[in-house]
């Protein structure tokens, strides 16, 4: 089996990769090559197939996606995007590379498709980003994408394309709506969703962190370890019964950030609570006010997605996996 996976340099990209190189199958298939892409160099475990090749490149530009598919993966798993809070600031780069990179690298499978019969399974990393206010108390699978940022209405037409593809029959797509992964390990990017980790990595390493919002703002969350089985799943499932719908919001932990912060008190105590410092950060407050914080996943959990079931058990894996080390 040939892998192809895009955003392989990002913190979920590089734990995915980790995780295929451990299995060595999958789908009960043996991984024969690895082919990963992003615009800095991917790290490639120990023990990885000989074929594994990395490749800086970034797959929006023209010409690129072609180049990615000429060894016809079988499963290619599409995670490179930039980030809530950059897509908003900047609404020219977020269209290049999370939209039309995207349809670019479908068309070049559908046009790979017409040399000769090519039908991969394609793994879309999606968002919750989809979903715009007015919510009600739990969304539901069938509630309406009307995304309230640029972001979100982004990865929301990638979703309509992957659907419009697999109908097609020109690809085998799956989307998968992440919750807020949560706790990212290393620095703070530019996603707006952020400091969700950065309030408890940072005092669980002794370090202070910033808090924009406040303790009633509810979320929907799940672990980097829990994102990759996501991915996993996705890409072993039988999607027949998935219909025109491909795209799937996976299940999660809805917590509010006064929540999360005793979780943080349960597992290190006052002095790591002390380390978080409010600040007023509107641009963030308005983006994180347009998302939802609590969900009704039971098609994905009924296809065997699977996450924590609340932030005691998502803190425990952030101190298995990264503290630990």
């Amino acid at each position: 089996m040939k892998i192809l996976v895009t955003g392989s340099g990002g913190m979920i990209g590089r734990k995915l990769v980790e995780r295929l190189v451990q299995d060595k199958t999958l789908g009960g298939k043996p991984i024969e090559s690895l082919t990963l892409v992003d615009v800095v160099d991917s790290p490639i475990p120990t023990g990885a197939p000989k074929a594994t090749r990395p490749i800086v490149a970034d797959f929006s530009e023209k010409g690129v996606a072609h180049t990615l598919i000429q060894d016809r993966p079988d499963v290619i798993f599409h995670l490179a995007a930039i980030v809530s809070g950059d897509a908003e600031a900047n609404f020219e780069k977020g269209y290049r590379i999370n939209f039309n990179g995207s349809w670019s690298l479908l068309e070049a499978i559908r046009q790979e498709g017409e040399k000769n019969p090519y039908k991969p399974r394609f793994v879309f990393a999606s968002t919750l980003a989809v979903f715009g206010p007015p919510f009600p108390d739990s969304i539901p699978d069938n509630f309406a994408p009307t995304p309230s940022t640029s972001y979100g209405t982004q990865k929301a037409m990638t979703e309509l394309l992957l659907a419009d593809y697999s109908r097609k029959g020109y690809l085998d797509g799956v989307g998968v709506r992440l919750p807020t992964i949560c706790i990212r390990p290393g620095k703070p990017n530019k996603a707006a969703s952020s400091f969700f980790s950065g309030i408890l990595r940072e005092p669980l390493n002794g370090q202070e962190a910033p808090l924009p919002v406040g303790d009633e703002v509810r979320h929907w969350f799940a672990s980097p370890r829990a994102a990759v089985g996501f991915f996993i799943t996705a890409a072993t499932i039988d999607t027949s019964s998935l219909g025109v719908q491909r795209s799937m919001t996976m299940p999660g932990v809805s917590a509010t950030v006064g929540e999360e912060i005793e979780a943080l008190r349960k597992a290190a105590g006052d002095k790591a609570v002390a380390l978080i410092k409010r600040i007023d950060d509107p641009f963030v407050a308005k983006i994180v006010a347009g998302w939802a914080g609590r969900f009704d996943a039971k098609q994905a959990g009924k296809m065997g997605f699977k996450a924590e079931k609340n932030f005691d058990e998502i803190i425990e894996v952030y101190q298995q996996d990264e503290m630990s080390q």
